[in-house]
C-alpha cells in the first residue's frame, strides 16, 4: 500500500529536499507540502493524508500545536516529527500532542520509510536516539522512586490488561507478549486496544509513560521503595 504523505517544514530548501527524497522512496506518495503548521492543518483537511511529516519550529502555528489539532480533528492521519531537535523540551510535548513517530533530520531514507510504516501499523516510529532518551528519562535519579502499584488498577483496567501493559513497558512486541502469556497475537492486540481505549492512550510511548506514572511497571535502572 502506498502511504500518502504531506511534508511540513518552514525552510523551503529543506522542505523541497525532503519532498525530493520521499519521491525516490518506495511505497510513499507526497501529496502536498506546507510551509507552516497552519498550512499543514489545512492540507490535512483537504487531502486526508495517511501521514504528516512534521517539523516543530514553524511560524504562525508550530509543529506541536499543529500535531495536536490534526490528531484531534483528523485522527486518521498520523504524525511523524522530523526535526533538528531531540531535547526534552521538544520531544515530550510532541509525543504528548499525539505524534507517533519522532526522527531527527540526520535520518536517512530507510529510517523515514520505516517510521512511516511503523506508525501506519500502529507502532511507534522512534529513532534509536529518541528511544534511548525515553529510557534515560525514566531511569534518571529523580525518577527512581516508583509509587506502589494501586490495589485497584486505574481506568477500569483488568488484571490481564495490566499484565499486558507491563510487558509493553518492558519493550516486548506483540508476538513476544503472546508467547510469554501463551495466547494468540490477536488476543494480545485486543487487550492492547482495550487498555488504550480505557486509558486514553494513542501509542506505546504513551502506554509506557502511563505504566510508570501509575506504578504498574518499573522504569529501567530504578527500584521500588
Amino acid at each position: 500500500m502506498t502511504a500518502r504523505v504531506v511534508v511540513a517544514d518552514d525552510q523551503t530548501v529543506v522542505r523541497e529536499g525532503i519532498v525530493m527524497l520521499l519521491g525516490l522512496l518506495p511505497g510513499i506518495e507526497v501529496v502536498g507540502s506546507a510551509g507552516d503548521g497552519e498550512e499543514a492543518v489545512r492540507l490535512t483537511a483537504e487531502l486526508a493524508p495517511d501521514v504528516v511529516l512534521m517539523d516543530l519550529r514553524m511560524p504562525r502555528c508550530d509543529g506541536v500545536e499543529a500535531t495536536r489539532r490534526i490528531r484531534t480533528e483528523h485522527p486518521g492521519t498520523e504524525i511523524v516529527v522530523l526535526t533538528t531537535y531531540a531535547d526534552d523540551d521538544h520531544l515530550f510535548p510532541a509525543l504528548e500532542a499525539g505524534a507517533r513517530g519522532y526522527l531527527t533530520k540526520d535520518a536517512d531514507g530507510d529510517e523515514i520509510v520505516r517510521a512511516i510504516e511503523d506508525v501506519l501499523s500502529g507502532e511507534a516510529g522512534l529513532s534509536p536516539k529518541v528511544q534511548r532518551r525515553l529510557l534515560e528519562r525514566f531511569a534518571e535519579p529523580a525518577r527512581t522512586v516508583v509509587p506502589a502499584a494501586p490495589a485497584v488498577p486505574p481506568d477500569g483496567l483488568t488484571a490481564r490488561e495490566v499484565e499486558v501493559l507491563r510487558l509493553v513497558a518492558e519493550g516486548l512486541s506483540n508476538p513476544e507478549i503472546a508467547r510469554s502469556l501463551h495466547v494468540s497475537n490477536a488476543t494480545v492486540k485486543t487487550h492492547i486496544n482495550n487498555l488504550f481505549a480505557k486509558a486514553g492512550l494513542r501509542d506505546r510511548a504513551q502506554a509506557i509513560h502511563y505504566a510508570y506514572r501509575h506504578g504498574l511497571a518499573q522504569p529501567p535502572g530504578s527500584s521500588i521503595t
